[in-house]
Protein backbone atom coordinates (compact mmCIF):
# COMPACT_ATOMS: atom_id res chain seq x y z
CA UNK A 1 0.00 0.00 0.00
CA UNK A 2 1.61 3.20 -1.17
CA UNK A 3 0.62 6.73 -0.18
CA UNK A 4 1.50 8.22 -3.51
CA UNK A 5 0.60 7.88 -7.16
CA UNK A 6 3.17 5.91 -9.08
CA UNK A 7 4.75 6.99 -12.31
CA UNK A 8 4.34 5.43 -15.66
CA UNK A 9 7.34 4.53 -17.75
CA UNK A 10 9.25 6.52 -20.29
CA UNK A 11 10.14 5.39 -23.82
CA UNK A 12 12.67 6.92 -26.17
CA UNK A 13 13.90 6.01 -29.64
CA UNK A 14 16.23 7.50 -32.23
CA UNK A 15 16.78 6.84 -35.95
CA UNK A 16 19.86 8.28 -37.65
CA UNK A 17 20.72 8.10 -41.33
CA UNK A 18 24.33 7.47 -40.34
CA UNK A 19 26.21 5.49 -37.73
CA UNK A 20 26.77 7.51 -34.58
CA UNK A 21 26.81 7.31 -30.80
CA UNK A 22 23.07 6.79 -30.57
CA UNK A 23 23.36 5.20 -27.12
CA UNK A 24 24.50 8.51 -25.65
CA UNK A 25 21.55 10.30 -27.25
CA UNK A 26 19.12 7.78 -25.79
CA UNK A 27 20.80 8.15 -22.41
CA UNK A 28 20.22 11.92 -22.49
CA UNK A 29 16.60 11.32 -23.42
CA UNK A 30 16.12 8.89 -20.55
CA UNK A 31 17.57 11.43 -18.13
CA UNK A 32 14.76 13.78 -19.18
CA UNK A 33 12.20 11.00 -18.66
CA UNK A 34 13.58 9.76 -15.34
CA UNK A 35 10.57 11.19 -13.49
CA UNK A 36 8.39 8.58 -15.21
CA UNK A 37 10.27 5.59 -13.82
CA UNK A 38 13.06 5.37 -11.29
CA UNK A 39 13.39 1.65 -10.72
CA UNK A 40 15.19 0.27 -13.75
CA UNK A 41 16.29 1.28 -17.22
CA UNK A 42 17.71 -0.11 -20.42
CA UNK A 43 19.04 0.74 -23.89
CA UNK A 44 19.30 -1.40 -27.02
CA UNK A 45 21.44 -0.27 -29.97
CA UNK A 46 21.09 -1.55 -33.53
CA UNK A 47 24.31 -1.65 -35.54
CA UNK A 48 23.55 -2.92 -39.03
CA UNK A 49 21.10 -5.45 -37.63
CA UNK A 50 23.24 -6.48 -34.68
CA UNK A 51 21.59 -5.70 -31.32
CA UNK A 52 23.59 -4.77 -28.24
CA UNK A 53 21.80 -3.96 -25.03
CA UNK A 54 22.21 -3.12 -21.37
CA UNK A 55 19.43 -3.43 -18.79
CA UNK A 56 19.64 -3.11 -15.04
CA UNK A 57 17.91 -1.92 -11.87
CA UNK A 58 18.70 1.64 -10.89
CA UNK A 59 18.58 5.20 -12.13
CA UNK A 60 19.95 6.14 -15.53
CA UNK A 61 22.96 7.78 -13.90
CA UNK A 62 23.70 4.60 -11.95
CA UNK A 63 23.31 2.15 -14.83
CA UNK A 64 24.84 4.05 -17.74
CA UNK A 65 28.31 5.25 -16.95
CA UNK A 66 30.54 6.53 -19.73
CA UNK A 67 32.12 3.09 -19.91
CA UNK A 68 28.78 1.29 -20.22
CA UNK A 69 27.66 3.59 -23.01
CA UNK A 70 30.94 2.95 -24.81
CA UNK A 71 30.32 -0.81 -24.58
CA UNK A 72 27.05 -0.40 -26.49
CA UNK A 73 29.04 0.99 -29.42
CA UNK A 74 27.79 2.93 -32.40
CA UNK A 75 24.74 2.33 -34.54
CA UNK A 76 22.08 4.16 -36.47
CA UNK A 77 19.14 3.27 -34.21
CA UNK A 78 18.47 2.74 -30.53
CA UNK A 79 15.58 2.51 -28.08
CA UNK A 80 15.52 3.08 -24.35
CA UNK A 81 13.20 2.73 -21.39
CA UNK A 82 12.85 3.88 -17.80
CA UNK A 83 10.58 1.69 -15.73
CA UNK A 84 8.42 1.70 -12.66
CA UNK A 85 6.89 -1.54 -11.37
CA UNK A 86 5.13 -2.51 -8.19
CA UNK A 87 6.60 -4.59 -5.38
CA UNK A 88 7.26 -8.10 -6.67
CA UNK A 89 8.04 -6.92 -10.17
CA UNK A 90 11.80 -6.61 -9.81
CA UNK A 91 12.66 -9.54 -12.07
CA UNK A 92 15.46 -8.74 -14.51
CA UNK A 93 13.32 -10.32 -17.23
CA UNK A 94 10.81 -7.49 -16.87
CA UNK A 95 13.33 -4.73 -17.53
CA UNK A 96 13.00 -3.21 -20.97
CA UNK A 97 13.81 -2.99 -23.85
CA UNK A 98 12.40 -6.45 -24.43
CA UNK A 99 14.60 -8.06 -27.10
CA UNK A 100 12.94 -10.68 -29.32
CA UNK A 101 15.04 -12.96 -31.51
CA UNK A 102 12.79 -14.42 -34.19
CA UNK A 103 13.02 -16.24 -37.49
CA UNK A 104 11.72 -13.07 -39.18
CA UNK A 105 14.41 -10.94 -37.54
CA UNK A 106 15.38 -9.33 -34.26
CA UNK A 107 13.14 -6.80 -32.55
CA UNK A 108 13.44 -4.62 -29.45
CA UNK A 109 10.25 -3.33 -27.82
CA UNK A 110 9.64 -0.60 -25.23
CA UNK A 111 6.20 0.03 -23.80
CA UNK A 112 4.38 2.54 -21.62
CA UNK A 113 0.88 1.67 -20.47
CA UNK A 114 -1.13 -1.29 -19.27
CA UNK A 115 -3.31 -3.82 -21.07
CA UNK A 116 -6.72 -4.84 -19.77
CA UNK A 117 -6.63 -8.19 -21.59
CA UNK A 118 -3.04 -9.16 -20.84
CA UNK A 119 -4.04 -12.25 -18.86
CA UNK A 120 -6.33 -13.41 -21.66
CA UNK A 121 -3.61 -12.94 -24.28
CA UNK A 122 -1.00 -14.63 -22.14
CA UNK A 123 -3.22 -17.64 -21.51
CA UNK A 124 -4.03 -18.05 -25.20
CA UNK A 125 -0.35 -17.96 -26.15
CA UNK A 126 0.65 -20.38 -23.40
CA UNK A 127 -2.00 -22.84 -24.57
CA UNK A 128 -0.28 -22.92 -27.96
CA UNK A 129 3.15 -23.55 -26.46
CA UNK A 130 4.51 -20.06 -25.86
CA UNK A 131 6.95 -19.65 -22.99
CA UNK A 132 6.99 -16.35 -21.12
CA UNK A 133 10.21 -15.28 -19.44
CA UNK A 134 8.83 -12.37 -17.41
CA UNK A 135 5.60 -11.23 -15.83
CA UNK A 136 4.91 -7.95 -17.63
CA UNK A 137 2.22 -7.55 -20.25
CA UNK A 138 4.82 -6.16 -22.67
CA UNK A 139 5.57 -9.78 -23.55
CA UNK A 140 1.93 -10.24 -24.56
CA UNK A 141 2.31 -7.33 -26.99
CA UNK A 142 5.50 -8.85 -28.36
CA UNK A 143 3.90 -12.26 -28.87
CA UNK A 144 0.91 -10.65 -30.59
CA UNK A 145 3.19 -8.93 -33.08
CA UNK A 146 5.36 -12.00 -33.65
CA UNK A 147 2.29 -14.14 -34.31
CA UNK A 148 1.07 -11.74 -36.99
CA UNK A 149 4.58 -11.34 -38.41
CA UNK A 150 4.60 -14.97 -39.55
CA UNK A 151 1.97 -14.20 -42.20
CA UNK A 152 2.66 -10.50 -42.81
CA UNK A 153 4.83 -8.93 -45.47
CA UNK A 154 6.40 -6.45 -43.03
CA UNK A 155 6.72 -5.77 -39.32
CA UNK A 156 4.52 -2.69 -39.56
CA UNK A 157 1.79 -4.80 -41.15
CA UNK A 158 2.14 -7.22 -38.26
CA UNK A 159 1.72 -4.35 -35.78
CA UNK A 160 -1.29 -3.10 -37.73
CA UNK A 161 -2.92 -6.54 -37.59
CA UNK A 162 -2.04 -7.13 -33.93
CA UNK A 163 -3.40 -3.86 -32.55
CA UNK A 164 -7.11 -4.85 -32.64
CA UNK A 165 -6.30 -7.78 -30.32
CA UNK A 166 -4.44 -5.63 -27.79
CA UNK A 167 -6.82 -3.75 -25.49
CA UNK A 168 -5.85 -1.05 -23.07
CA UNK A 169 -3.09 1.53 -22.91
CA UNK A 170 0.09 1.20 -24.92
CA UNK A 171 2.50 3.74 -26.33
CA UNK A 172 5.29 1.67 -27.85
CA UNK A 173 8.45 1.87 -29.92
CA UNK A 174 9.54 -1.23 -31.81
CA UNK A 175 13.00 -1.42 -33.37
CA UNK A 176 13.87 -3.91 -36.10
CA UNK A 177 17.10 -4.29 -38.04
CA UNK A 178 16.09 -1.54 -40.46
CA UNK A 179 13.37 0.65 -38.96
CA UNK A 180 11.72 2.21 -35.94
CA UNK A 181 7.97 1.68 -35.55
CA UNK A 182 6.08 3.80 -33.03
CA UNK A 183 2.45 3.01 -32.25
CA UNK A 184 -0.16 4.27 -29.82
CA UNK A 185 -3.42 2.66 -28.70
CA UNK A 186 -6.67 3.88 -30.32
CA UNK A 187 -7.61 5.82 -27.18
CA UNK A 188 -4.23 7.49 -26.79
CA UNK A 189 -4.13 6.90 -23.03
CA UNK A 190 -0.40 7.56 -22.78
CA UNK A 191 1.57 10.28 -24.57
CA UNK A 192 3.98 9.76 -27.46
CA UNK A 193 5.55 12.40 -29.70
CA UNK A 194 7.94 12.82 -32.63
CA UNK A 195 10.86 15.19 -32.99
CA UNK A 196 13.63 15.85 -35.49
CA UNK A 197 17.16 17.15 -35.12
CA UNK A 198 18.81 19.70 -37.39
CA UNK A 199 20.79 16.93 -39.13
CA UNK A 200 17.67 14.89 -39.91
CA UNK A 201 17.59 12.30 -37.12
CA UNK A 202 14.11 11.31 -35.95
CA UNK A 203 13.26 11.01 -32.26
CA UNK A 204 10.24 9.35 -30.65
CA UNK A 205 9.65 9.97 -26.96
CA UNK A 206 7.03 9.81 -24.23
CA UNK A 207 7.26 13.56 -23.63
CA UNK A 208 8.40 16.55 -25.60
CA UNK A 209 10.81 17.57 -22.82
CA UNK A 210 13.03 14.65 -23.87
CA UNK A 211 13.35 16.00 -27.40
CA UNK A 212 15.09 19.14 -26.27
CA UNK A 213 17.84 17.21 -24.48
CA UNK A 214 19.14 15.92 -27.83
CA UNK A 215 18.58 19.15 -29.74
CA UNK A 216 15.45 17.95 -31.53
CA UNK A 217 12.49 20.11 -32.42
CA UNK A 218 8.96 18.93 -31.75
CA UNK A 219 7.26 17.76 -34.96
CA UNK A 220 3.93 16.37 -33.73
CA UNK A 221 2.26 13.88 -31.45
CA UNK A 222 1.66 10.32 -32.56
CA UNK A 223 -2.10 10.16 -33.02
CA UNK A 224 -4.27 7.74 -31.09
CA UNK A 225 -4.28 4.48 -33.04
CA UNK A 226 -1.53 5.61 -35.40
CA UNK A 227 1.52 3.62 -36.49
CA UNK A 228 4.55 5.69 -37.48
CA UNK A 229 7.29 3.97 -39.49
CA UNK A 230 10.75 5.56 -39.69
CA UNK A 231 13.39 4.11 -42.00
CA UNK A 232 15.84 5.13 -44.73
CA UNK A 233 12.97 6.52 -46.80
CA UNK A 234 11.85 8.88 -44.05
CA UNK A 235 8.67 8.86 -42.01
CA UNK A 236 5.34 7.45 -43.05
CA UNK A 237 2.06 6.87 -41.24
CA UNK A 238 -0.48 4.04 -41.06
CA UNK A 239 -3.87 5.13 -39.70
CA UNK A 240 -5.91 1.95 -40.14
CA UNK A 241 -6.54 1.70 -36.39
CA UNK A 242 -7.24 5.38 -35.78
CA UNK A 243 -10.77 5.54 -34.41
CA UNK A 244 -11.13 9.31 -34.22
CA UNK A 245 -11.19 9.39 -30.44
CA UNK A 246 -8.81 10.44 -27.70
CA UNK A 247 -8.79 9.50 -24.03
CA UNK A 248 -5.48 10.78 -22.71
CA UNK A 249 -5.03 10.13 -19.00
CA UNK A 250 -5.92 13.43 -17.30
CA UNK A 251 -3.36 12.68 -14.59
CA UNK A 252 -0.60 13.17 -17.14
CA UNK A 253 -1.43 16.87 -16.87
CA UNK A 254 -2.02 16.91 -13.12
CA UNK A 255 1.04 14.95 -12.00
CA UNK A 256 2.93 12.57 -14.29
CA UNK A 257 4.42 14.73 -17.02
CA UNK A 258 7.16 17.27 -16.59
CA UNK A 259 5.76 20.82 -16.56
CA UNK A 260 7.86 21.84 -19.58
CA UNK A 261 6.28 19.13 -21.76
CA UNK A 262 3.47 19.67 -24.25
CA UNK A 263 1.08 16.72 -24.54
CA UNK A 264 -1.44 16.49 -27.35
CA UNK A 265 -1.10 20.23 -27.93
CA UNK A 266 -1.61 21.27 -24.30
CA UNK A 267 1.32 22.67 -22.27
CA UNK A 268 1.47 20.79 -18.96
CA UNK A 269 2.50 23.90 -17.02
CA UNK A 270 -0.52 25.78 -18.34
CA UNK A 271 -2.85 22.88 -17.47
CA UNK A 272 -1.63 22.91 -13.88
CA UNK A 273 -1.94 26.68 -13.56
CA UNK A 274 -5.50 26.36 -14.87
CA UNK A 275 -6.19 23.69 -12.25
CA UNK A 276 -5.08 26.08 -9.53
CA UNK A 277 -7.21 28.91 -10.87
CA UNK A 278 -10.29 26.69 -11.06
CA UNK A 279 -9.58 25.43 -7.56
CA UNK A 280 -9.46 29.01 -6.24
CA UNK A 281 -12.76 29.82 -7.91
CA UNK A 282 -14.55 26.79 -6.49
CA UNK A 283 -12.81 26.50 -3.11
CA UNK A 284 -11.61 29.88 -1.82
CA UNK A 285 -9.85 30.24 1.52
CA UNK A 286 -9.24 33.16 3.86
CA UNK A 287 -5.45 33.00 4.10
CA UNK A 288 -2.20 34.96 4.05
CA UNK A 289 -0.11 32.91 1.65
CA UNK A 290 -0.39 30.15 -0.99
CA UNK A 291 2.31 27.49 -1.23
CA UNK A 292 2.70 24.35 -3.32
CA UNK A 293 4.02 20.91 -2.46
CA UNK A 294 6.99 20.22 -4.77
CA UNK A 295 7.03 19.48 -7.55
CA UNK A 296 3.65 19.04 -9.22
CA UNK A 297 1.81 21.25 -6.73
CA UNK A 298 3.87 24.34 -7.51
CA UNK A 299 2.25 25.35 -10.79
CA UNK A 300 -1.25 24.82 -9.40
CA UNK A 301 -0.31 26.95 -6.38
CA UNK A 302 0.75 29.73 -8.73
CA UNK A 303 -2.63 29.55 -10.47
CA UNK A 304 -4.47 29.56 -7.14
CA UNK A 305 -2.56 32.65 -6.03
CA UNK A 306 -3.23 34.44 -9.31
CA UNK A 307 -6.96 33.78 -9.14
CA UNK A 308 -7.38 34.42 -5.42
CA UNK A 309 -5.11 37.44 -5.03
CA UNK A 310 -3.37 35.77 -2.08
CA UNK A 311 0.43 36.10 -2.30
CA UNK A 312 2.37 33.12 -3.60
CA UNK A 313 5.31 31.89 -1.55
CA UNK A 314 7.89 29.12 -1.44
CA UNK A 315 6.85 27.07 1.56
CA UNK A 316 8.99 23.97 1.12
CA UNK A 317 12.52 23.13 0.15
CA UNK A 318 12.88 19.75 -1.52
CA UNK A 319 16.05 17.75 -1.15
CA UNK A 320 17.02 17.35 -4.79
CA UNK A 321 19.05 14.23 -4.03
CA UNK A 322 15.99 12.31 -2.88
CA UNK A 323 13.79 10.68 -5.51
CA UNK A 324 10.04 10.41 -5.17
CA UNK A 325 9.29 8.30 -2.11
CA UNK A 326 7.87 5.27 -3.87
CA UNK A 327 11.25 4.27 -5.30
CA UNK A 328 12.18 2.83 -1.93
CA UNK A 329 11.63 -0.95 -1.87
CA UNK A 330 9.68 -1.26 1.39
CA UNK A 331 7.23 0.81 3.39
CA UNK A 332 9.59 1.79 6.23
CA UNK A 333 12.18 3.13 3.81
CA UNK A 334 9.53 4.98 1.83
CA UNK A 335 8.34 6.70 4.99
CA UNK A 336 11.90 7.67 5.89
CA UNK A 337 12.33 9.16 2.42
CA UNK A 338 9.21 11.30 2.86
CA UNK A 339 10.52 12.61 6.18
CA UNK A 340 13.79 13.83 4.75
CA UNK A 341 12.84 15.03 1.29
CA UNK A 342 10.82 18.11 2.37
CA UNK A 343 11.60 20.93 4.77
CA UNK A 344 9.14 23.71 5.57
CA UNK A 345 10.46 27.28 5.45
CA UNK A 346 9.60 28.89 8.80
CA UNK A 347 10.19 32.39 7.47
CA UNK A 348 7.48 31.85 4.84
CA UNK A 349 4.76 30.12 6.86
CA UNK A 350 5.43 31.06 10.49
CA UNK A 351 2.42 32.76 12.08
CA UNK A 352 0.45 32.69 8.82
CA UNK A 353 -2.74 31.17 7.51
CA UNK A 354 -1.50 28.90 4.73
CA UNK A 355 -3.19 27.47 1.64
CA UNK A 356 -1.24 24.33 0.74
CA UNK A 357 -1.73 23.02 -2.81
CA UNK A 358 -0.98 19.39 -3.64
CA UNK A 359 -1.85 17.22 -6.63
CA UNK A 360 -3.65 14.37 -4.83
CA UNK A 361 -4.37 12.46 -1.64
CA UNK A 362 -4.11 8.69 -1.79
CA UNK A 363 -4.16 7.18 1.71
CA UNK A 364 -3.64 10.43 3.60
CA UNK A 365 -0.56 9.53 5.63
CA UNK A 366 1.87 11.59 3.56
CA UNK A 367 -0.53 14.54 3.48
CA UNK A 368 -0.79 14.34 7.25
CA UNK A 369 2.97 14.44 7.65
CA UNK A 370 3.29 17.44 5.34
CA UNK A 371 0.60 19.33 7.23
CA UNK A 372 2.49 18.58 10.45
CA UNK A 373 5.65 20.05 8.92
CA UNK A 374 3.80 23.32 8.40
CA UNK A 375 2.38 23.28 11.94
CA UNK A 376 5.85 22.67 13.36
CA UNK A 377 7.17 25.59 11.29
CA UNK A 378 4.62 27.87 12.96
CA UNK A 379 1.68 27.99 10.52
CA UNK A 380 -1.41 29.18 12.38
CA UNK A 381 -3.84 27.56 9.92
CA UNK A 382 -3.40 25.07 7.09
CA UNK A 383 -6.03 24.90 4.36
CA UNK A 384 -5.34 22.02 1.98
CA UNK A 385 -6.46 22.29 -1.64
CA UNK A 386 -6.03 19.39 -4.06
CA UNK A 387 -5.68 20.05 -7.80
CA UNK A 388 -7.53 16.85 -8.72
CA UNK A 389 -10.79 15.18 -7.66
CA UNK A 390 -10.68 12.48 -4.95
CA UNK A 391 -9.50 9.04 -6.04
CA UNK A 392 -12.39 6.62 -5.75
CA UNK A 393 -11.56 3.84 -8.21
CA UNK A 394 -8.69 1.76 -9.56
CA UNK A 395 -6.91 2.48 -12.82
CA UNK A 396 -6.44 -0.24 -15.43
CA UNK A 397 -4.32 1.70 -17.89
CA UNK A 398 -0.94 1.93 -16.21
CA UNK A 399 -1.37 4.26 -13.25
CA UNK A 400 -0.74 2.25 -10.11
CA UNK A 401 -3.48 3.76 -7.98
CA UNK A 402 -3.99 1.78 -4.80
CA UNK A 403 -6.93 -0.61 -4.48
CA UNK A 404 -10.25 1.04 -3.68
CA UNK A 405 -10.37 -0.21 -0.10
CA UNK A 406 -7.07 1.58 0.61
CA UNK A 407 -8.01 4.92 -0.97
CA UNK A 408 -8.99 7.25 1.83
CA UNK A 409 -11.69 8.93 -0.25
CA UNK A 410 -12.93 5.55 -1.46
CA UNK A 411 -13.63 4.28 2.07
CA UNK A 412 -16.71 6.49 2.34
CA UNK A 413 -14.86 9.17 4.24
CA UNK A 414 -16.28 12.65 3.87
CA UNK A 415 -14.06 15.58 2.97
CA UNK A 416 -14.45 16.87 6.53
CA UNK A 417 -13.34 13.52 7.97
CA UNK A 418 -10.28 13.45 5.71
CA UNK A 419 -9.42 17.02 6.73
CA UNK A 420 -9.44 15.95 10.39
CA UNK A 421 -7.40 12.86 9.60
CA UNK A 422 -4.61 14.85 7.92
CA UNK A 423 -4.80 17.65 10.49
CA UNK A 424 -5.95 20.40 8.12
CA UNK A 425 -8.26 23.27 9.03
CA UNK A 426 -10.09 22.71 5.76
CA UNK A 427 -9.84 20.55 2.66
CA UNK A 428 -11.23 20.84 -0.85
CA UNK A 429 -10.69 19.00 -4.12
CA UNK A 430 -10.94 20.18 -7.71
CA UNK A 431 -14.47 19.27 -8.89
CA UNK A 432 -14.66 16.58 -11.55
CA UNK A 433 -16.60 18.88 -13.86
CA UNK A 434 -13.59 21.22 -13.95
CA UNK A 435 -11.21 18.67 -15.47
CA UNK A 436 -12.01 19.64 -19.04
CA UNK A 437 -10.88 23.15 -18.20
CA UNK A 438 -7.34 21.88 -17.70
CA UNK A 439 -6.99 21.07 -21.40
CA UNK A 440 -8.96 24.03 -22.71
CA UNK A 441 -12.46 22.57 -22.64
CA UNK A 442 -14.16 19.69 -24.37
CA UNK A 443 -13.70 15.99 -23.82
CA UNK A 444 -10.95 13.63 -24.89
CA UNK A 445 -9.50 12.38 -21.63
CA UNK A 446 -9.85 9.47 -19.21
CA UNK A 447 -10.91 10.16 -15.62
CA UNK A 448 -12.01 6.66 -14.64
CA UNK A 449 -10.02 6.75 -11.39
CA UNK A 450 -12.29 9.60 -10.26
CA UNK A 451 -15.63 8.50 -11.70
CA UNK A 452 -15.45 4.73 -12.25
CA UNK A 453 -16.46 5.26 -15.88
CA UNK A 454 -13.79 3.95 -18.24
CA UNK A 455 -13.43 4.52 -22.01
CA UNK A 456 -12.98 0.78 -22.67
CA UNK A 457 -14.44 -2.34 -21.12
CA UNK A 458 -12.34 -3.32 -18.08
CA UNK A 459 -14.50 -6.23 -16.92
CA UNK A 460 -11.82 -8.73 -17.94
CA UNK A 461 -9.10 -6.80 -16.15
CA UNK A 462 -10.44 -7.90 -12.75
CA UNK A 463 -7.10 -8.63 -11.20
CA UNK A 464 -4.23 -6.43 -12.10
CA UNK A 465 -2.24 -8.93 -10.06
CA UNK A 466 -2.48 -11.78 -12.58
CA UNK A 467 1.18 -12.68 -13.06
CA UNK A 468 2.54 -12.64 -9.49
CA UNK A 469 2.85 -8.86 -9.71
CA UNK A 470 0.79 -5.88 -10.69
CA UNK A 471 1.54 -5.66 -14.37
CA UNK A 472 2.79 -2.11 -14.77
CA UNK A 473 5.88 -1.14 -16.64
Amino acid sequence: MFDTIHEECGVFGIYENKTSNVAASVCYGLYALQHRGQESCGITVCDDGIFRHKRADGLVSEVFSKEEIAKLGSGNMAVGHVRYSTTGGHSHNNIQPLVIRHVKGNMALVHNGNLVNAAELRSSFEMTGAIFHGTSDTEAIAYSIVRERLTSSSTEEAVERAMPFIRGAYSCILMTATKLIAFRDPDGFRPLCIGRTHDGAYIVASESCALETVGAEFVRDVEAGEIVVIDGSGLRSIRTNCAGRRNICIFEYIYFARPDSVIDGVPVHLARVRAGRLLAEHSPADADIVIGVPDSGLDAALGYAQASGIPYGIGFIKNKYIGRSFIQPDQDQRENAVRIKLNAIRETVGGKRVVMIDDSIVRGTTSGRIVRLLREAGASEVHVRISSPPFLHSCYFGTDIDSEENLIAGRCHSTEEIARYIGADSLAYLPTECLSGLIGGGSGFCMGCFTGSYPVDVSGAGGKNKFDEKIHR
